[in-house]
Formats: structure tokens, C-alpha cells, sequence
């Protein structure tokens, strides 16, 4: 860009190859960037609730995805427009955070775009529509504190967490054994939570799937399960009390770093390299034998002359176990990853009370199981179902119910499900909006406009009549005062929130608001669009 001035002295842009480059500026910018967002939002409103329907999803190569979870709908989507790209970080940054409520986040959003879009055509300043955004979400996040619940829960009494990640996993296609899996990522959870710190490692939660069986059939171990076999058939399958060596360098001869040549010219000295070679494996399953391991874990492969041995010293081993496998095996065992046999010593060994392998079905599937660890600090969830999208949506969901119990224990404030939250919230920005002078209050009543939003698309999306239920549940709300009122989705038959069991995570309800807010200024400030026209 160039900046000229005419004859009287006033400056004017000059766009470099401007005869290339399609420019929108003033209200059509605001107007073409609000109509993007809002396409994106419309695609998710679908898929918001217990009642959502999913989305099916082919990459360029073919791939099939079928998911409910707003982040990963809008990842797979191949967008184009620059604005409905900050719709998909949007998502994306509540999946980092929260780790739940991505579509109601771009749902949200849209509303508020929306509602812009009219004051705009009154002819609003947008940084004043901005400004009573902010104002409203500043109100509706105050309120949010003040209707939340505390929820008391202890190692021992894991209920309210199971509760709450019910209430995310009935908005997914695995909302039929919800409970079952609710438990396990409770226990997944606090087995490796830090409860004094109020932290939680979720890398040290392995989440496996194996297509078949069914979805009940999943289940939680107190261990880790590596997707390998034995390295020979004959080796036992079954091992008590196993000390394990964890190794990661290869069961075969050193080989020189430089490039060698060996002149062999006579029987004899063939026999010699072939007895050099087989005194080095012996050494090293001696190595082995010596400290008291009854289980070699390898990260690389060794050849049958090592197998062999391995198996006529009755030493079982495991090989091309992955890196971060083996990290998880050395956490959850206790050992410590040995890098040359020379330094191989009894206390680096790790001790599992039981290693077995399980085959699956009729194939030749083989996993092995470590359990009953020294330090059961780090677990697996092992989840099987009918297809492969089936397996892969449920690791989204149990990911999503993981994360809720993670910030449940991080902040244990609850508020109420169903639309019941931003109802109430509506109602109090509402209020609020009467007492700001100016025209901030026209944005003010319109953010309170936008938060019915999530509510009409929940009674949308389960055949409700959306204004009817919606009115209906708001005037509850007022004249009781309560803020437990929400929509009744799954057709119980009661507003009441409470009784349905229906909770989200406070922490998780005000990210949805402020990071709606924020990019909705963001696009709202926006006024000029340059980009490089099509040929």
C-alpha cells in the first residue's frame, strides 16, 4: 500500500496491483464478515444437546468421520473464508481449555453476530455494539458465580463428578452406556489426580481402542496395555510378580560406527565370528538373567538368534514398543529406562504384580496387559466397539468426560444444564441493561437476546416448539426465581434441572461467554477487507 495526495492536499490509499484485489470495506465488511460467521454457527446449531444429530465428515483421502464435537466438525471442515476460520479457533481454544462445550461456544457466537447485524442496520457504531458486548459478558460471568453450586466430592465419594460427566456424555452417540463410561473416567481421573494440588496429568490416562465386541465391553486398567505380542509363541503368556527390564538398546552385536569390511577365508574363522557373535547374546541375556528380571521390554527388535536364546533361558520379551509406551510402562512400573546393558542393576528394574497377554475374538489380535503396578499412577482406558468411527467417537467423548472431571477437581463450582445458565443469565443482563444510559444498552439487550439462543436450539433440536418451551421456561424462572430451570430435553417431565441430574462445569460456562465475546469484537472491528481477487 501507498499513501498519495491529490491537488487540495488529502491523502488517499493507493493498493499495490489494485486492478487484482477485491476490497470490502465499511458496512458490506461487516455485514459479509458477520453472514461467514454465522454460516458456521448454523452448521453446529444441529448438533447442540442430547437430541443433536452428528455430522459425517470425508477428508480429501477418503476418510469418513462421524462426530457430535464441535471442535473436531469444524477441524475436518475444509474452510475457506478468513473469519469462519476464527470461528474454528474458537472452538479449538475452548477444546484446549475446557475441553467441553465446543459447540455451544460457535453457537453462541453466531447468536451474538446475528444480533449485531440488526443494530448495525440501525445504524449503531460497531465498537459501541462491542463495548455493551463486553459490558453484557462482564454481567452474565458475575452472574454465573453467583448461581453456581459448590460441589463437595473426596476420593471416596465420586458421585457428583459421575453426574456431571453424565450430562456430557448424553449429547453423544454413546449416550446409552453414558453411565458406565462416566464412571470410568471418574476413576481414570482420580487415580491420577493430585487431589492435594488439584491438578491432573491427563498424558498419564492412555485411551486404546480395539474394533470389536461391544461398547459396555469397555473397561478401565489399572495399568497399561502395549499392542504387541510375545516375541516367541512358546514364551509364557502369563507372568506373576514380574520384575521388567526396560530397555532401549537392541539385542544383537555392537556394530563400529565406521564402514567395515570382514575377509573371512577359511572355515575356521567362520566358526570363530559365528561363536564371538553367539558369546554376545549370552553375555546379554546373562545381563538380563543376573538382575532378576523375568520380563525384557525392548524399543527395538532383535534377531531369531536372540529369541531363541531368550526363550531357552525362560526370559519373555516384548519388542518395538514404542517410545512414549514405554515412558508410560517405566511411570506406571516403577523402572527406569536402561540405555546399555553395562548399566543394568536390580533397582532399575520395574515390578508389575501380573503381565498377561489377551488375544481378541478369532483373529490374532494380541495385547499385553501390565497391572496391579507398583505405582498405579498411570491407567488406560480400553474401549471397545462395532467399527472403527464408533471407536474413534467414543475416545472424543471419554476425552471430553476426562476433561470435565479434571476441571471439576480444579474448581468444583457447578451450574445448571439445559439452557437453564444462559437463561438465567439473559434475565440478568436484562435487568441490567436498564441501568446504563446510552446507546450501550441497545448491545446490552441484545447479548441478553443471544444467550436464548442455546436454549431455543436444545428445545429446536428435540422437537420442541422452541418460543413456546422457551417463554414457558423463562417465565418459570422469573416467577420462582430459580435458576435451575431448564429445558426439558429428554422428555422426563420436569423443568427441574436438579432432579434430572443435568450439570456443567462453572469454569466451562464463563470460557463459552468471554471467548464468544472476544471474537465477536474482534470481527465487529473489522472494516476493511483486502483480499486477492479469483482469476
Amino acid at each position: 500500500m501507498a499513501l498519495a495526495f491529490d491537488e487540495f492536499g488529502r491523502p488517499f490509499v493507493i493498493i499495490r496491483e489494485q486492478e487484482q484485489k477485491t476490497r470490502l470495506r465499511g458496512l458490506d465488511a461487516q455485514k459479509s464478515n458477520i453472514s461467514a460467521g454465522k454460516a458456521v454457527a448454523r452448521i453446529l446449531r444441529t448438533s447442540l444437546g442430547p437430541k443433536g444429530m452428528d455430522k459425517m465428515l470425508q477428508s480429501p483421502d477418503g476418510e469418513v468421520t462421524i462426530t457430535n464435537d464441535g471442535a473436531t466438525i469444524l477441524e475436518q471442515m475444509d474452510v475457506d473464508n478468513q473469519i469462519a476460520k476464527l470461528m474454528v479457533e474458537l472452538s479449538r481454544s475452548q477444546d484446549y481449555e475446557i475441553g467441553d462445550g465446543t459447540t455451544g461456544v460457535v453457537v453462541m457466537a453466531g447468536a451474538l453476530l446475528e444480533q449485531a447485524e440488526r443494530l448495525l442496520e440501525r445504524g449503531i457504531h460497531p465498537i459501541r455494539i462491542a463495548e455493551g458486548y463486553e459490558m453484557a459478558s462482564r454481567i452474565a460471568v458475575e452472574h454465573l458465580e453467583r448461581i453456581a453450586n459448590k460441589f463437595e466430592f473426596s476420593a471416596t465419594n465420586i458421585e457428583p463428578l459421575v453426574q456431571t460427566c453424565m450430562t456430557t456424555l448424553s449429547s453423544k452417540i454413546v449416550n446409552r452406556c453414558k453411565r458406565s463410561l462416566a464412571e470410568i473416567a471418574v476413576n481414570a481421573v482420580v487415580a491420577v489426580a493430585d487431589l492435594e494440588r488439584r491438578d491432573v496429568n491427563l498424558e498419564l490416562i492412555k485411551v486404546e481402542g480395539k474394533v470389536g465386541g461391544k461398547l459396555e465391553d469397555t473397561e478401565l486398567i489399572k495399568g497399561i496395555i502395549v499392542d504387541k505380542d510375545m516375541s516367541h509363541p512358546q514364551m509364557p503368556k502369563h507372568i506373576e510378580d514380574a520384575k521388567i527390564a526396560i530397555l532401549t538398546c537392541p539385542f544383537e552385536p555392537p556394530k563400529p560406527k565406521t564402514k567395515h569390511k570382514v575377509d573371512i577365508d577359511t572355515v575356521k574363522k567362520f566358526q570363530n565370528l559365528r561363536e564371538q557373535e553367539q558369546k554376545y547374546f549370552d553375555d546379554m541375556v546373562q545381563k538380563c538373567k543376573d538382575v532378576g528380571a523375568t520380563l525384557v521390554i525392548c524399543q527395538w527388535g532383535f534377531d531369531d538368534e536372540a529369541n531363541h536364546l531368550l526363550m531357552h533361558r525362560n526370559l519373555p520379551a516384548v519388542r518395538w514398543v514404542g517410545g512414549v509406551e514405554l515412558e508410560l510402562i517405566a511411570i506406571a512400573t516403577g523402572g527406569r529406562i536402561v540405555p546399555r546393558f553395562q548399566e543394568l542393576t536390580p533397582e532399575k528394574l520395574g515390578k508389575a504384580g501380573l503381565v498377561r497377554e489377551k488375544s481378541f475374538g478369532t483373529t490374532k489380535d494380541r495385547m499385553i496387559y501390565i497391572e496391579h503396578c507398583a505405582n498405579s499412577r498411570a491407567v488406560t482406558i480400553f474401549i471397545r466397539g462395532g467399527n472403527k468411527m464408533m471407536i474413534e467417537e467414543t475416545k472424543r467423548s471419554i476425552h471430553d468426560a476426562l476433561c470435565v472431571a479434571r476441571n471439576l477437581i480444579r474448581n468444583n463450582s457447578i451450574v445448571y444444564g439445559g439452557g437453564a445458565a444462559e437463561i438465567s443469565c439473559s434475565l440478568a443482563v436484562e435487568a441490567a441493561a436498564d441501568r446504563h444510559p446510552g446507546v450501550e444498552q441497545y448491545a446490552i439487550r441484545a447479548f441478553a437476546d443471544a444467550l436464548d439462543s442455546i436454549p431455543m436450539a436444545l428445545a429446536e433440536n428435540s422437537g420442541l416448539q422452541p418460543i413456546e418451551t422457551l417463554s414457558a421456561v423463562k417465565s418459570q424462572q422469573i416467577k420462582d426465581n430459580n435458576p435451575w430451570c431448564g429445558i426439558d430435553c429428554n422428555d422426563v417431565g420436569t423443568n427441574d434441572m436438579r432432579e434430572q441430574n443435568v450439570f456443567e462445569t462453572l469454569i466451562g460456562k464463563q470460557q463459552q461467554i468471554l471467548l464468544a465475546t472476544q471474537v465477536v469484537k474482534m470481527i465487529l472491528k473489522i472494516d476493511d477487507v483486502i483480499s486477492p481477487s479469483e482469476y
